[in-house]
């Protein structure tokens, strides 16, 4: 069982691969907010899209306090895969239906611009974070011989010349076989996108933090919990921000870097979310091609590789995604697995399985500036697989936008943006099965709580009476919270992969200690019994 404080390193119970080189003890370390502040931006959420804003302001001469509510790096962004793309998931042709070429083409030159960033920085500061440029190969999923095979071809061939359009350089190669696939099965054919890249995630995060900890124009708090935006009226340009603690930050700007915005709805209705599974399996060095891979599955599988020893690399594979709160693990590391196994036998042992989450606006595109209804309070959500390119080209476009800089990507990620026609049957059905999910309050996961498991939770939903959430720990000690999220209400479901309670609704999430980890909810669950109330006390512990 994981220490009771790793709720305040990461967002699950499992640890992604990136600890292997980079262990949570290497991670900077910051005080808690302990007075009022004056400050010109403050940045909520220590992530890369945090990390890249500040980044951004603080070489311009901006003064920025940054804000976390847990530890820096505890969210989403150290349990990304690490890949950093140009070719992106939801492809250009699909981007151009939805915001045509002008949109397709700010998408193509920002996302090639993030990726690029990230290696002038590294190079820049110092940082020794793996990264490199690589080919990016889109394959079908079928193969050869299988009339899908051939179907899912031509929309590959349509993607390429797409992206040829819009300046990328993409090709397609007819009987194209990655190096080191040596199973039998043969899904040759492949899209091929050069000059992606890959690195290691947070050995760049931490490098760019510690550069950061050193400016004297820039500030960070742990264990300082956001809880309110307000913007003073028409005339003041000050916005102040409110902390767990009761502390006003005033600034002239705020950034909710956050993953997903801390509100009740809006644009937090304009996506739907998503869980995502990792595994890390060795596999001998220069066995395979250094690469980026994916097929055209719905949901896709995903590949690519980072350091293990001397002897070893790991091949880092993803997919297998279902909606939050909506279902369970069930099978999906031992899918990836044999999907591994299948196509390169050289594969060895598994040594680290996690899972992290997705954010997808209806109209494929993140969401990065100015927020709906404000004039000085920015956002960052809406990864759409692409989180990582999105949260350094949103450093750049959200610092211009402070700045009064004119930038050509800002149409595009407007988050006051009207969303196309073809958008609206997509959005009323995820309406739909969003307000289904209310049923839970007519239903109970467990009869009672003596059959409830050691080590896991289940919601017991007395009639008549609000559900409960039901932890029990590892020596059969009964711990009690509030089943309903303090967002919308909406009553959590327990995720046995990562032991935390997921909220079927919105995709808020929290540790099995009831602490949030995850938005848009911005509090912890509610303690329902003395026992409830000391391990949440003992999990939040700095």
């Amino acid at each position: 069982m994981a220490k009771p404080q790793h709720a305040m390193d990461t967002s699950g119970e499992t640890d992604a691969v990136w600890i292997h080189n980079e262990p949570y003890k290497n991670r900077p370390q910051f005080s808690k907010l302990k007075g009022d502040l004056k400050t010109d931006v403050c940045v909520i959420g220590s992530g890369i899209s945090g990390i890249s804003c500040a980044y951004e302001l603080v070489t311009r001469g901006v003064k920025v306090a940054m804000i976390e509510a847990r530890e820096v790096l505890s969210g989403e962004s150290g349990r990304t895969s690490g890949h950093l793309a140009s070719a992106l998931d939801d492809g250009y042709v699909e981007i151009a239906s939805k915001h045509g070429s002008s949109g397709a083409e700010a998408a193509a030159e920002s996302h090639s611009w993030a990726l690029r960033r990230v290696g002038e920085l590294s190079k820049q500061l110092g940082i020794d974070c793996e990264y490199r440029l690589l080919p990016g190969y889109q394959i079908s999923q079928y193969p050869r011989g299988n009339p899908k095979h051939d179907e899912e071809v031509k929309q590959l061939k349509e993607e390429v010349q797409k992206a040829q359009k819009l300046g990328l350089p993409a090709s397609f190669q007819e009987g194209y076989a990655i190096k080191g696939w040596d199973g039998k099965l043969d899904q040759r054919d492949a899209a091929i996108f050069d000059d992606q890249a890959t690195f290691h995630p947070t050995k760049y995060m931490v490098g760019v933090l510690k550069w950061l900890a050193n400016q004297p124009n820039f500030e960070c708090y742990t264990h300082t919990r956001m809880m309110s935006i307000e913007e003073k009226g028409l005339i003041s340009k000050e916005v102040d921000v409110g902390t767990e603690d009761g502390y006003t930050i005033t600034c002239n700007d705020a950034i909710e870097a956050t993953c997903v915005p801390l509100q009740k709805l809006s644009i937090v209705a304009e996506m739907e979310y998503y869980r995502t599974y990792c595994i890390a399996i060795r596999v001998p060095k220069g066995s395979i091609e250094d690469c980026l891979l994916y097929d055209q599955a719905d949901p896709y599988k995903y590949i690519r590789f980072t350091a293990c020893d001397d002897s070893d690399d790991y091949l880092v594979i993803g997919g297998c995604d279902h909606k939050v709160g909506q279902e369970q693990e069930d099978g999906r590391y031992a899918e990836l697995e044999g999907w591994v196994r299948e196509r390169f036998t050289k594969a060895s042992t598994v040594d680290y399985k996690w899972s992290g989450q997705i954010f997808e606006p209806i109209d494929h595109v993140a969401f990065i500036g100015l927020n709906q209804g404000k004039k000085h309070t920015y956002i960052v959500t809406g990864d759409s697989g692409n989180g990582l390119t999105h949260g350094v080209l949103a450093g750049k476009l959200i610092a211009d936008e402070i700045q009064g800089i004119e930038n050509r990507w800002s149409k595009l990620y407007n988050p006051k943006r009207i969303p196309s026609v073809s958008t609206l049957p997509s959005m009323l059905a995820h309406d739909l099965q969003i307000n289904t999910q209310y049923k839970r309050f007519l239903q109970s996961d467990i009869p009672d709580i003596e059959s409830l498991a050691i080590g896991t939770g289940g919601v017991l939903n007395p009639t008549l009476k609000k559900p409960i959430a039901v932890y029990k720990d590892d020596e059969g000690g009964v711990h009690k919270f509030s089943a309903l999220c303090p967002h919308l209400h909406g009553v959590v479901c327990w995720n046995h992969a990562e032991k935390t309670w997921d909220c079927p609704v919105h995709g808020s999430r929290f540790s099995k200690d009831g602490i949030c980890v995850m938005g848009p909810a911005k509090e912890n669950l509610a303690p329902a019994d003395k026992s409830g109330e000391v391990m949440q006390q003992q999990a939040a512990k700095a």
